[in-house]
């Protein structure tokens, strides 16, 4: 369907508008407020920027709240949600997927879309586009901050070949069944998502 010029504008419409509102509503306050307390945690930035592949084999920086104290690993170990290196605030923020949420101004610029494939870091790609066949289709059109695989369950961590491979399944059933509706219903099932994880671990 995303084949489509009419497809493409609908969603790159409601790209523009969600993102606008969300940086708006939300981003405008979490930014100073989530900032400050960033950066009473841990020295560095308040942003995470780190570069990952888009669409069609381009790249782009991608934006997130920093979850880290700065250590030279960042770009080749992968963080799990017990990492030693993630701060107070950090993990609060990794949990409830929070610190993604700059990643709208990523949306907003036209690097990424809403929903979509998640991009993942560069070396990460490398590796799982050898041993896995079909990888790339992933990267037909734009990386989400969402996406069918997220709101199901697989984010975060990936332990092995199958959580990989699952991933990709789901982002290429996506593709292949997008709709308008399925965009409103992923970010819907996100959102239910976040909360309940939010709620399980206060």
């Amino acid at each position: 369907p995303l084949d489509g010029l009419f497809n493409q504008f609908l969603k790159r419409s409601f790209d523009i508008v969600f993102s606008f509102l969300s940086i708006v509503l939300f981003l405008s306050w979490m930014i100073p407020i989530f900032g400050l307390i960033i950066k009473l945690s841990s020295k560095g930035p308040i942003f995470f920027t780190q570069k990952r592949e888009g669409y069609k084999g381009t790249y782009f920086n991608c934006f997130k709240f920093r979850t880290m104290i700065l250590n030279p690993d960042a770009d080749s170990v992968w963080a799990d949600d017990n990492d030693m290196r993630l701060t107070k605030i950090g993990r609060f923020l990794r949990l409830t997927a929070i610190d993604e949420m700059p990643q709208f101004f990523n949306v907003l610029f036209g690097d990424m879309s809403v929903v979509g494939p998640r991009p993942h870091p560069l070396n990460l790609n490398k590796e799982y586009e050898k041993k896995l066949i079909g990888f790339n289709k992933r990267h037909r059109f734009k990386p989400g901050i969402t996406g069918l695989a997220q709101a199901k369950g697989y984010s975060g961590f990936i332990s092995d070949f199958r959580d990989m491979s699952e991933r990709v399944r789901m982002d290429i059933f996506y593709f292949k069944n997008w709709s308008l509706f399925l965009d409103l219903k992923i970010v819907l099932m996100t959102v239910f998502r976040m909360l309940t994880t939010m709620k399980i671990k206060s």
